[in-house]
């Protein structure tokens, strides 16, 4: 039996040595394809692992972002409150002074100057941070995917983090002024001479509040210039001109120094981007449609209104004389500026613009390739 098969391999040597090539081949072909095969599952659980990781790392980062915003807005309404004081004026209204009308006039501008500030320093607040803190985030999440990597230094070690977001506080402080004046500037010139007792409809309202905002938003300041030379508009109650106190000390800065430095011309880049002028004027169209939707509640036609009225359209049936309609609009700003979660900065937080730009802005810093270039 042995010796027949012998013979036959003898007979058959040449197409045996080619069978069992082609079937060694294979084999091997086999065991690479499925190394192969095992490796692109790897890669693909550890890219689907990093991109839950990343996605995870966002979320937790938005909604950090929601609550500094949260916190940050008592802040806000002290600095408003203490620099436009409505309250003293109102004091003074009670014990009857002989210039009760010059008083009334001071209480009309400072008012309106407050409740509009008020949706301006808001709105710049939430997208702002949301820049802020969407950067930071994705430098904080390549350095916590770095960990333990040798050679490898923090992109935004700690101290770094925190001297770069005290840059809030020129929004909070210088920035906030100079609105504060410019806004004034514009209600002075809009509302400055309309009398005490000429009535105003909310719709009368919102075209009064349409032209303060034009003058605002056209306002520039010779301090703040893009790379092109032309002339930024809101970006510069956010951020400083380019000659920070940080860059301004050409010598001795230290690596923590620079690295601040860049992430602050990283963050006014992005204030210059078209898509973060877009995202901030969609902000503050909700927050003005919101501002007069709370206003709205004191403009309700009653039923001899209705009953006299044959026009349907209550945003022009009802007026209100402006000595009215003051009060009513100088305490929109504990609306407006509320640490709990108010309609009003609930719409801002929520919008769908604002949480693609933060994608956007959180992609762009957490991926190394983005970084790079």
């Amino acid at each position: 039996m042995l010796k027949s098969v012998w013979n036959f391999l003898k007979r058959h040597k040449k197409k045996c040595l080619f069978l069992g090539t082609v079937l060694g081949g294979v084999y091997i072909l086999g065991k690479y394809g499925q190394k192969k095969i095992r490796e692109i599952q790897e890669r693909e659980a550890a890219e689907y692992i990093a991109q839950a990781r990343r996605q995870y790392h966002f979320e937790s980062n938005q909604r950090t972002c929601n609550m500094t915003v949260l916190s940050m807005l008592p802040t806000l309404r002290d600095a408003l409150m203490q620099q436009l004081n409505s309250e003293n004026l109102t004091a003074l209204l009670k014990n009857r002074p002989s210039n009760k009308l010059e008083i009334w006039e001071d209480l009309k501008i400072i008012s309106f100057t407050r409740s509009i500030v008020a949706v301006y320093s808001t709105c710049m607040l939430v997208v702002l941070l949301r820049v802020q803190l969407n950067i930071i985030g994705g430098y904080i999440y390549l350095d916590n995917a770095a960990v333990g990597k040798n050679g490898t230094t923090l992109l935004a070690p700690p101290e770094v983090q925190q001297q770069y977001l005290s840059s809030i506080q020129h929004l909070l402080g210088d920035g906030l002024t100079e609105l504060i004046t410019v806004v004034k500037q514009a209600v002075q010139k809009i509302l400055g001479s309309v009398s005490l007792k000429h009535s105003l409809s909310l719709l009368e309202l919102e075209q009064k509040l349409k032209e303060i905002r034009k003058i605002t938003e056209q306002h520039t300041s010779s301090s703040w210039t893009d790379k092109t030379g032309s002339k930024s508009l809101l970006c510069q109650y956010m951020m400083p001109d380019e000659e920070t106190p940080l860059a301004i000390q050409a010598c001795g800065l230290t690596a923590g120094d620079i690295t601040t430095i860049k992430l602050l011309n990283e963050t006014r880049d992005m204030l210059e981007s078209p898509d973060f002028s877009t995202v901030l004027n969609t902000c503050l169209n909700r927050g003005f449609s919101r501002l007069l939707d709370n206003m709205a509640e004191f403009f309700r036609p009653t039923e001899q209104d209705l009953n006299h009225s044959d026009s349907i359209n209550s945003l022009s049936s009802v007026s209100l004389p402006l000595a009215k309609i003051i009060p009513i609009i100088n305490g929109q700003i504990h609306s407006v500026c509320s640490e709990t979660p108010s309609h009003f900065v609930q719409d801002l937080l929520m919008m769908e613009q604002v949480k693609d730009f933060a994608a956007n802005v959180y992609e762009a810093f957490s991926t190394p390739q983005q970084l790079e270039k």
